[in-house]
């Protein structure tokens, strides 16, 4: 595993554009699995600004993202398809044909699930997946639990999960209780994972998950076993950390 210590969160969301760039370069039709909330906003930002200035295209690529709140349809301003257009796929130059979310409307949501692994399993994996870490130490919405779920699937949100995404809401009453989430499985699968963590909010995740014990009530503990998993942090994140060996200072 890499870990990059980065000045702060500009570096940091440098670090991971930098990285999702030269993937997208090296493999124009590369499939891209990606997250959302506040952590990725400056890097697809950058990523965003490369296409503008015809430095970058995303005009082959395909995107799965990580998950999806139930109820909430894509026009809905705190959907994750309607960030995900605003933040990243309405500013560059991918086909929106080629770019997934789970749907949070679907009547059967077993088989939106069912469906979306094929999905995935159809476009041949995941070539890069950008994660972020969540305070609990989940990863997409797989939550803490007993065991590591491995397909795509409907999850219960924590407290701590609904704690943490309530600014996003008018009230805490209005934030959805479950979500449909990519598996363990997959993610795991994905040749390369960017994980991106910023700030003291983090630093106990980040700690739990790379400084200790697999263990499926810390979900992103499982990232310490894959083959070619990069932790792109800043200071304040990593201040935790119990073993520094692995850090390198950028």
């Amino acid at each position: 595993m890499i870990i990059y210590e980065c000045e702060d969160y500009r570096a940091m969301s440098r670090r991971a554009a930098n990285i999702i760039s030269a993937q997208v370069i090296l493999k124009p039709t590369s499939v891209l699995g990606l997250a959302t909330g506040s952590s990725p906003i400056s890097t697809y930002g950058l990523l965003a600004d490369w296409v503008a200035r015809k430095d970058l295209s995303f005009a082959q690529v395909k995107t799965i993202n990580l998950d999806e709140y139930k109820g909430l349809s894509p026009e809905h301003d705190q959907s994750y398809r309607y960030f995900m257009n605003k933040n990243f796929f309405n500013r560059i130059d991918i086909d929106m044909k080629n770019t997934h979310v789970p749907s949070g409307l679907a009547t059967d949501l077993e088989a939106e699930c069912r469906s979306y692994d094929a999905l995935i399993e159809g476009l041949g994996g995941i070539d890069l997946q950008l994660l972020g870490l969540g305070r609990n130490g989940h990863i997409g919405f797989n939550e803490p639990a007993d065991t590591f779920t491995l397909g795509t699937h409907v999850v219960d949100l924590t407290e701590s999960t609904i704690e943490a995404n309530k600014r996003f809401f008018a009230s805490e009453d209005d934030v959805p209780r479950q979500a449909i989430t990519m598996g363990v499985k997959h993610i795991m699968q994905a040749h390369r994972i960017v994980v991106i963590a910023s700030g003291l909010s983090k630093a106990d995740a980040v700690a739990a998950a790379f400084g200790g014990c697999l263990d499926p009530h810390v979900p992103a503990s499982i990232l310490q076993v894959h083959p070619n998993c990069i932790l792109c942090a800043d200071k304040e994140a990593l201040s935790k950390l119990p073993d520094r060996s692995a850090v390198i200072t950028v």
